[in-house]
């Protein structure tokens, strides 16, 4: 099957068995390689993802513990999916993730580095270093309401999803003395940027966060100017 053909299967799927909705599309280029940083709860994200309407290049990174499942591993493949491996520093899906930001295509990965229970874990610093290393801006992505797709099915009703959408970040250089530092605020950055655009219920490592309630309170303003 060509990848065209499983991406319209999917997006007929998403329209038919779920409520959802895109939030903030105007925030993604339309064109130009960018990292969609995003929270994950759900192996119905990475699908989700994949319907994003303004980029069909999209791809994603993903854990290669799916390779032992079939439907996930041909799901995989035939996305255009890169593999990497969760448990170790994978240089070389960094170097796949990079190639596919140099050819001007948009790229999903979860800084958590791996599937949480529903709350934000605490994020880590490789989306900032494919970021820094690409230039590519990092659109951060809030996806809500897939954490209850299968009870939802269950009882047959359709889940409500959202996919939230916020303004691009871009990172100036690394500081040699600052380094660690300023890889540990831009990764705080993002994750709160993601938080910003979740339901609070959703917020886990970031809840209460000074720079999240700083985002939340100039959303405010704007929203609710004096």
């Amino acid at each position: 099957m060509k990848r065209e053909t499983l991406q319209r299967i999917v997006r007929w799927g998403i329209k038919n068995l779920t409520i959802s909705e895109f939030i903030g599309l105007e925030n993604v280029p339309a064109s130009g390689g960018i990292i969609a940083a995003t929270n994950h709860m759900s192996r119905i994200d990475i699908p989700l993802l994949f319907t994003l309407p303004v980029r069909p290049d999209i791809t994603a990174l993903v854990t290669d513990k799916y390779q032992s499942y079939p439907f996930f591993k041909w799901f995989t493949i035939t996305a255009g999916g890169i593999w990497i491996d969760r448990t170790k520093a994978d240089f070389t899906a960094f170097r796949l993730a990079a190639e596919v930001i140099a050819a001007g295509r948009a790229l999903g990965i979860a800084p958590e580095g791996t599937r949480s229970d529903g709350e934000l874990l605490e994020g880590k610093s490789g989306t900032v270093l494919l970021a820094l290393k690409t230039g590519a801006p990092v659109i951060p992505v809030g996806i809500s309401g897939t954490d209850t797709v299968n009870d939802e099915w269950k009882h047959l009703r359709k889940p409500h999803l959202a996919v939230r959408i916020g303004a691009p970040l871009t990172f100036a250089p690394l500081e040699r003395d600052r380094r660690d530092t300023q890889l540990q605020d831009y990764t705080t950055e993002v994750m709160c940027q993601i938080a910003a655009l979740l339901p609070e219920k959703y917020h886990g490592f970031y809840r209460g966060h000074p720079r999240l309630k700083e985002i939340l309170a100039s959303q405010a303003e704007v929203y609710n100017p004096a």
